[in-house]
C-alpha cells in the first residue's frame, strides 16, 4: 500500500518532537496556574497547578500529534 520512498506518517522524530514540546507546555501552564489556586498552602498549590496542567497537556500532546500526522499527510499527497 505504501512505498519505501514515502514518509511515513508516525516517526521517531515527531513523537520526540510532540514530547519535547509537551513538556515545555507542562511546565508553562504550571506556572500560569498557580496564581489561580484558592489556597495558601505552596503544596497544595502545587500539586492542583500540576494536575491542571497535566490534563492540559495531554489534550496538547494529541492536537500536537493530529497536526503533525495530517501536515505529514498533506505534504505526501502535495508530492503525488
Amino acid at each position: 500500500m505504501s512505498n519505501d520512498a514515502e514518509q511515513t506518517i508516525f516517526s521517531t522524530k515527531g513523537v520526540v518532537l510532540n514530547s519535547v514540546l509537551s513538556i515545555i507546555f507542562f511546565l508553562f501552564m504550571r506556572e500560569v496556574l498557580v496564581p489561580h489556586v484558592p489556597s495558601q498552602d505552596p503544596t497544595a498549590i502545587m500539586i492542583v497547578s500540576s494536575m491542571t496542567s497535566l490534563c492540559m497537556t495531554g489534550v496538547f500532546w494529541i492536537a500536537a500529534n493530529m497536526f503533525l500526522v495530517t501536515l505529514v499527510d498533506y505534504n505526501q499527497k502535495k508530492k503525488n
